[in-house]
């Protein structure tokens, strides 16, 4: 298969696929002698892979383990599944962060008058001073 047919088999870009070889991500394709890629069905495989982890908030780096744990016959679902364990609780994390940040932000609209006046309680939060009546900083 050439670059074109794995990406509309993967849904990944050709120069996505290009990217993730580079990067050393996935088994490099064999070249042919006018210098074309070559792409296996493992090759399909180990992007469709790599797109869907991708997906679900892996890491390149973590991409390249997981590839390389697909490759290895003696790997252990174990380790997969620690891996996967990790992440989402790297992602319950962060949604815990975004709630924060929302909330925060919640708090400084509610805070804002939101008329034509230029005096703004949210810029002035966020630049952490507040401006007295006669322009000047405080």
């Amino acid at each position: 298969m050439n670059i074109s047919d794995v990406a509309k088999k993967t849904g990944l870009t050709s120069k996505a696929i290009r990217f993730y070889e580079e990067k050393g991500v996935v088994t490099p394709p064999s070249r042919s002698d006018n210098g074309y890629r070559h792409y296996a069905a493992h090759h399909i495989d180990e992007l469709n892979l790599l797109r869907q982890a991708r997906q679900v908030g892996f890491t390149l780096e973590e991409c390249r383990e997981l590839v390389t744990l697909f490759n290895d016959p003696a790997r252990h679902s174990a380790d997969v599944k620690a891996r996967t364990l990790q992440k989402a609780d790297e992602i319950a994390a962060h949604i815990e962060e975004l709630h924060a940040m929302r909330a925060r932000l919640l708090e400084l609209a509610e805070a804002c008058p939101g008329d034509d006046s230029a005096e703004c309680p949210i810029i002035n939060h966020l630049a952490g001073c507040c401006h007295q009546a006669d322009g000047k900083r405080g």
